[in-house]
């Protein structure tokens, strides 16, 4: 019976975190379709997948310390029920701020991610444990792969509002999972939130990303600066008063050990690397035919060309726990991360074909199911449960800035190959810029395979 019990939770875990991975990728295929459809700029519709980013990172460790303990099942519910409310608002026909107001809500379901990590590491035994985490883990990776083709072919075939509404029916059902299986907490006393610590954070978190995700901030170089030099201030200030209240939002001094503190420098690395190799990759298969290279593929073409990369991100996520059990989880990383480097390598080679070219995007989302459901193993070395999810939080936020980073390098890397008065750049373009990954992924590898072996272990 407990083990029926468990297998229960597991795969509501699991497939609550999938639902959340898919709503937060919903606006990645819609950014035409909403600039054309309601008359804004492709720089305007762009923050309808921008502002996800950004809720996600930055109501994380609110999240984590408010589902650290007896509230978490409470948390976790009202999470999801505010992201239902962002989901309304997308499907109604409003103005434009509603819908980025909706797609900020919805930016949750990714942050939610983490507290589904800490009830499974909680409730379930250590084995199940594992792997359920890991599952959690790379359901970004395989949310892609399902979200992508199907918003497409809604979009297509009903318009933006019912491919929208995919999202609002996914946490319908995420919600009504989660009420039925999630357990209910011991009771206990209500966490204290540092409320000042939580707003320097998020201002700070907010300056990064911004400077990170919007490139056109970059044309004055002033602001640029100007904004990145105020958020390193926000955050020195922040980390001072953290470090000196008695009820910190994030345990700095936790985070500072060495083995946490590795793993948070490594996804934020390969972030970059492995969401360069995607922008390039999905944005070759799409190059219109005039360009004399790339598959001219359509939105639910391209989209369905994500599959492979999501199947093996799965398959990666299901082989890690065994694999790790085998050759510790510090070798898997790097194992994975070598992987993604052949891939980045078989692009290199065999982009004329594009049997070759999604070769390469299947073996990077076996890569990158492979480091996403390890990271939870490697960032956890020695945190106490009740930390769980204020731990991961700050795991998915160093996450979430490596793929910003490696999504606006891949932006300008392709624009400053692209020749004076073309609106395409050129094929060595493509080919330059996917060896660029190759020195972010290596040094992720070293930056973990050269932890000690009792602290990876």
């Amino acid at each position: 019976m407990t083990t029926r019990v468990d297998g229960g939770l597991s795969v509501a875990l699991v497939c609550t975190a999938l639902s959340g991975a898919v709503i937060g990728s919903v606006g990645a295929p819609l950014i035409t379709p909403v600039a054309t459809g309601m008359h804004v700029s492709l720089d305007a519709a762009q923050w309808t997948l921008t502002v996800t980013l950004f809720s996600g990172a930055i109501a994380g460790p609110v999240l984590g310390r408010l589902g650290g303990g007896p509230y978490r099942r409470v948390t976790i519910l009202a999470t999801l029920a505010l992201v239902m409310v962002g989901g309304l608002l997308t499907v109604l026909p409003l103005s434009f701020a509603a819908l980025l107001i909706g797609r900020a809500l919805q930016g949750l379901a990714v942050a939610a991610g983490a507290l589904l990590m800490s009830v499974a590491r909680a409730h379930l035994p250590a084995e199940r444990s594992v792997s359920t985490i890991a599952a959690i883990s790379v359901a970004s990776t395989v949310g892609i792969g399902v979200g992508y083709p199907l918003i497409s072919l809604l979009d297509q075939l009903a318009g933006l509002r019912a491919a929208y509404g995919l999202g609002f029916l996914l946490s319908a059902v995420a919600l009504a999972i989660a009420w039925r299986i999630l357990p209910v907490e011991e009771p206990g006393e209500l966490p204290r939130i540092d409320v000042p610590g939580a707003l320097l954070l998020a201002l700070g978190t907010l300056g990064i990303l911004l400077v990170i995700a919007a490139p056109s901030i970059w044309a004055n170089a002033w602001l640029a600066g100007g904004l990145l030099a105020g958020s390193a201030a926000v955050l020195a200030v922040w980390a001072f008063l953290e470090l000196r209240t008695k009820a910190p939002l994030v345990d700095l001094r936790l985070l500072g050990q060495g083995p946490i503190l590795r793993a948070n420098l490594a996804i934020l690395v390969a972030g970059a690397g492995l969401y360069l190799l995607f922008s390039l990759f999905t944005r070759y298969v799409q190059t219109p035919g005039d360009a004399r290279y790339g598959f001219a593929l359509p939105g639910v073409a391209a989209g369905a060309a994500l599959i492979p990369f999501s199947l093996l991100g799965f398959a990666a996520g299901k082989a890690v726990p065994r694999l790790s059990a085998r050759i510790t989880e510090r070798w898997t990383y790097t194992l994975s991360v070598v992987v993604a480097m052949a891939g980045a390598l078989l692009f290199a080679v065999g982009n004329e074909s594009l049997f070759l070219v999604l070769a390469a995007i299947a073996v990077l989302g076996f890569a990158v199911g492979g480091v996403f459901a390890v990271m939870p193993k490697l960032v956890l070395v020695g945190v106490p449960r009740e930390e769980t999810a204020s731990v991961l939080s700050i795991n998915q936020i160093a996450r979430s800035m490596g793929m910003s980073v490696g999504s606006a390098l891949a932006g300008f890397l392709l624009a400053a190959t692209t020749p004076d008065g073309a609106l395409l750049p050129t094929r060595n373009g493509y080919l330059t810029t996917a060896l660029w990954a190759l020195p972010l992924l290596a040094v992720s590898a070293l930056i973990v395979a050269g932890t000690p072996r009792r602290a990876a272990s």
